[in-house]
């Protein structure tokens, strides 16, 4: 431990825990069900498995979209949601029909869909990316180029991780259907910072650490028609889908902590957003720093991501630094730290090489104040001046 203090601005990577959410799990701790087995037959494991249900409730009121409790799965992270989503329901689209063996995904989805890829096609798929245009937008017209009637599965993030570009999932939505195949969204980025577009979506991944809540619980919410062939095998719990004992305590965080952010989006993303917009001017009025996208804040972007470029000094210098003086941001995607080339999202949206090796992610929410933001600026700048 350091008594050093800093200025987290990582809440991409995982957000801190949030009060309710705090809340939510002293409360279970002080109640008669804590470690009570959800699926045993007696009253406390019958009152374990309520409080489940209830926070599934809570969950798909949150989302939106239709989706019903028994639609959500619960799992370890935003990583076990894609992956389940691409393996399970593109096996289980091929199952229906043997002509759909062909999988669409956007070219800077997050890591734990573009790693999959290669063991998609050892089962015998063929995945086709789409490239997103150069503000970072997928367009449904891009989409509609790749599908067919050998499609089994769409699958775009609803706002990209690095870049914070809104995607128009609706209407991709609506171009796979119209092409008889299943479209999956990771909106693991954009659950709780902006209203959805889910109502045509088959399948939607979202974890409880980017909003506040506990890390190692996360959802993939399923329509019940949905095609699907599980991974995993054992006591058939979450509709056999992701079979394993629960985790009540954390599942009933998740829900607090979606809650709090859903029942505050509208004042938070605004009071956020301005945030982030001056944030990026105070920084681009350097010549020195670029934005990574065109796309205009709190309409096509995240609230409180702000994606820039220093050509010239590489990410992990710069991250290194700005740790030395006390502010905590990332170069990109945080499963991807320890990386040396640059972002695959960043390349992919045409994005040079040289400028995407100086990329960074600095992301928070209405905790952070712009006082410590306007600090971090004079500290990036600072470090700049020494460098350049």
């Amino acid at each position: 431990m350091t008594d050093k203090t800093f200025v987290y601005l990582d809440y991409a990577a995982s957000a801190p825990m949030s009060r309710p959410a705090l809340d939510a799990e002293r409360a279970y701790e002080a109640s008669p069900i804590a470690g009570a087995n959800p699926n045993s037959l007696h009253t406390l494991g019958r009152l374990a498995a309520q409080a489940l249900d209830g926070a599934r409730r809570d969950l798909v009121r949150c989302l939106g979209g239709g989706f019903r409790p028994m639609d959500v799965a619960f799992t370890s992270g935003g990583t076990e949601s894609n992956n389940l989503a691409l393996y399970g329901m593109a096996e289980g689209m091929r199952a229906r029909d043997r002509r759909r063996k062909e999988i669409v995904v956007s070219a800077f989805e997050h890591d734990s869909e573009v790693d999959v890829i290669p063991a998609l096609r050892d089962r015998g798929f063929e995945v086709r990316q789409v490239r997103p245009n150069r503000a970072g937008v997928v367009t449904p017209e891009a989409v509609a180029k790749l599908v067919g009637p050998e499609t089994a599965l769409v699958s775009v993030m609803s706002a990209n991780n690095e870049v914070g570009t809104v995607q128009p999932i609706g209407e991709i939505a609506r171009v796979a259907h119209a092409a008889g195949t299943l479209m999956h969204t990771d909106a693991v980025q954009a659950f709780g910072r902006i209203p959805l577009q889910l109502d045509d979506v088959d399948a939607v991944s979202i974890a409880a650490h980017k909003i506040g809540g506990p890390v190692g619980i996360s959802a993939l919410v399923m329509r019940g028609r949905t095609p699907f062939r599980a991974q995993t095998f054992g006591g058939g719990q979450e509709q056999g889908r992701r079979p394993g004992t629960q985790g009540v305590r954390d599942a009933l965080a998740f829900a607090a902590a979606a809650k709090d952010v859903c029942g505050h989006m509208q004042e938070r993303r605004a009071l956020v957003s301005a945030r982030a917009q001056r944030l990026y001017d105070r920084l681009c009025a350097d010549p020195r720093i670029l934005p990574t996208t065109s796309a205009v804040m709190d309409e096509g972007r995240l609230p409180g991501l702000v994606s820039i470029m220093v050509p010239g000094i590489d990410s992990e210098t710069l991250v290194m630094q700005l740790d030395e003086a006390g502010f905590e941001v990332s170069a990109g995607s945080a499963c991807s730290s320890g990386s040396l080339d640059a972002s695959h999202v960043l390349l992919a949206m045409g994005i040079p090489r040289n400028q995407a090796l100086g990329s960074l992610r600095i992301s928070f929410d209405e905790r952070v104040s712009e006082d410590d933001l306007m600090r971090f600026a004079v500290a990036l700048v600072a470090i700049l001046d020494a460098k350049m």
